[in-house]
């Protein structure tokens, strides 16, 4: 009986830390804008248990079509674009730089084999995700037009 009763209280705890990195991706995402040939809010993504990332999931788990054109890209290449400050930089744009470092420190932290893949032709679907502790495909999505 006590058995019993101890995964009870463990079923509720990995709900709650999903939904505490949940809060967290969104308060670490709210308010940045992925550029591409427009600028995109990014939000938060959370998926369903997944045994791996890849294409194949990520299409399933986004409700595409298994025919939709998806490429995979390196989380960290990305990111680097995202978080690397210039010289011509302004407040605003080293606070946005800086806000992208801490959202990709939190993704890194907390989720594995993290990558990024974008879905379609020309007006793009980007998912930035990896893995939760329980297996959860979780992180941010967001838009891109590229031409």
């Amino acid at each position: 009986m006590r058995k019993r009763k101890r995964k009870i209280v463990e079923l509720k705890e990995t709900n709650s830390n999903k939904d505490v990195l949940l809060k967290q991706i969104k308060n670490a995402s709210e308010g940045l804008y992925y550029t591409s040939e427009t600028d995109a809010e990014i939000t938060p993504f959370v998926g369903k248990y997944s045994k791996a990332v890849t294409k194949e999931e990520i299409l399933r788990q986004t409700e595409n079509l298994p025919d939709q054109p998806i490429e995979e890209r390196n989380f960290a290449d990305i990111f680097e674009r995202l978080t690397k400050t210039q010289d011509w930089f302004g407040e605003e744009e080293t606070a946005t730089a800086a806000k992208f470092a801490a959202l990709k420190e939190l993704l890194e932290k907390n989720l594995k084999d993290l990558k990024v893949f974008k879905i379609g032709r020309i007006e793009l679907d980007v998912y930035f995700v990896g893995l939760n502790a329980e297996s959860v495909l979780m992180g941010i999505k967001t838009k891109a037009v590229e031409t």
